[in-house]
């Protein structure tokens, strides 16, 4: 991976895409973004990895991330809440709810940072109905 300066801020070059990095939201994507959306996409591929072992079937999953930044210490980020709505039939809550835990300890994201960020996980289930 190799960055190269712009006018404003940084731009990545990747195989398939490029990304720009900016603390400036209208010239890329904040560094902070960047660390919680790779926290976020991280735990949501493994919980979803889980579940199609499992062969769990949802219809549909949401995940919004909540930070929590700490002003007196660089505004380094102190807690992420990642709240999953999972959609679908005859889903057990229970069992879904033991898949997130096994996500949350293997993403290779959370573990990275576990140390140094509180990572919340929530777990939100919406039954979906024949009619």
């Amino acid at each position: 991976m190799k960055l190269t300066m712009k006018q404003h801020g940084f731009r990545i070059e990747l195989p398939h895409q490029t990304l720009d990095i900016d603390g400036n939201e209208l010239f890329g994507i904040r560094p902070y973004q960047l660390m919680v959306s790779s926290i976020a996409g991280c735990s949501a591929s493994v919980f979803r990895k889980i579940m199609e072992k499992q062969r769990l079937e949802i219809d549909d999953m949401e995940v919004s991330a909540e930070v929590e930044r700490d002003e007196m210490a660089a505004n380094r980020i102190s807690k992420i809440t990642l709240t999953y709505v999972v959609r679908g039939f005859h889903l057990d809550k229970a069992q879904l709810e033991k898949n997130l835990e096994l996500a949350h300890n293997n993403c290779s994201m959370v573990q990275t940072v576990k140390d140094s960020i509180e990572i919340e996980e929530r777990l939100e289930v919406i039954h979906l109905n024949h009619y």
